[in-house]
């Protein structure tokens, strides 16, 4: 089916470019805004028309389109909002200012899909400054009930049996708040331990077995919800009953162990993980776990 729209006239056009320029000027630091190649033709063709320093375009874009990366909690976090800049609409004439921006959030790996639909569904079709104020607010608030959700899970103990080492084998391990997630929430069921994030990912626990499997459950079904069943790959390497600790609490240990190898700088440093763990006493265990 033919597009049916029509260009919206120069003055409009002007406005819409002036939207484009308020952007850019709001987000000038690397990284902060992302302008595709088309994006940047078109805005340089219609400025020249729109200066008379050229013919009319033989076509003009049904949209202008920059992604911006808004911070969340203080720059904790970011997530990324798709822009369009309408330069078309079905009837310009009946217009007395341009149409509105709409916008499209890119689900990042620490909210769930229906999350990100529900803030979406409710942006503001305002201004940009309002809408942008309107993500920040609303995501935050998500994050913010998320933690309180978590902080209000019962977490069962058990006073009873022998208490074991556990080792589980990641075969990559990135997330920022899902690591976080492993640390913090560690201390509630009585566990230590570490974390090494990287390819691979190495979590150790020290506690009672029920403890374990309990943290083990929660961690999967609540930090881990928002991620496809197929992706959550870890499995237990390695088991020690009735030891003695030797973690005096949980913790992460990646940047710890020197710098990190790989394109992404994602490979951990296993001669440094060896000569860790046999400084206390585990290098049976890391033979059984990584090799």
């Amino acid at each position: 089916m033919a597009n049916s729209k029509k260009a919206l006239p120069m003055d409009m056009i002007e406005a819409q470019l002036s939207t484009f320029d308020l952007l850019a000027a709001m987000f000038p630091s690397p990284g902060e805004l992302e302008i595709p190649e088309a994006t940047t033709q078109g805005v340089e063709r219609l400025r020249d028309w729109c200066q008379g320093d050229c013919a009319p375009p033989s076509q003009i874009p049904s949209s202008l389109y920059v992604v911006v990366s808004l911070p969340i909690q203080d720059g904790e976090r970011y997530i990324q909002v798709s822009v369009a800049i309408p330069l078309e609409c079905d009837d310009p004439e009946i217009l007395d200012d341009p149409p509105p921006l709409s916008y499209s959030l890119r689900q990042p790996d620490w909210l769930s899909k229906a999350e990100v639909t529900a803030v979406a569904t409710s942006i503001p079709r305002t201004d940009a400054l309002d809408a942008f104020d309107y993500i920040q607010a609303e995501v935050s608030r998500v994050l913010a009930e998320k933690q309180r959700q978590l902080s209000r899970q019962p977490v069962p103990q058990s006073n009873s049996g022998p208490t074991v080492r556990v080792w589980f084998y990641f075969p990559s391990l990135s997330t920022r708040k899902k690591r976080d997630d492993m640390v913090n929430l560690a201390p509630g069921y009585s566990l230590s331990g570490f974390v090494l994030a990287g390819k691979p990912g190495v979590l150790c626990l020290e506690g009672r077995s029920a403890d374990i499997d309990a943290y083990m459950s929660f961690i999967k079904t609540h930090s881990w919800g928002d991620i496809p069943s197929h992706q959550k790959k870890v499995s237990e390497r390695y088991r020690e009953t009735d030891i003695q600790r030797v973690f005096p609490g949980m913790e992460e240990i990646t940047d710890s162990l020197g710098e990190r190898g790989g394109q992404r700088a994602n490979r951990g440093d296993m001669q440094a993980l060896e000569a860790w763990l046999a400084a206390k006493g585990l290098q049976k265990a890391f033979e059984q776990v990584i090799f």
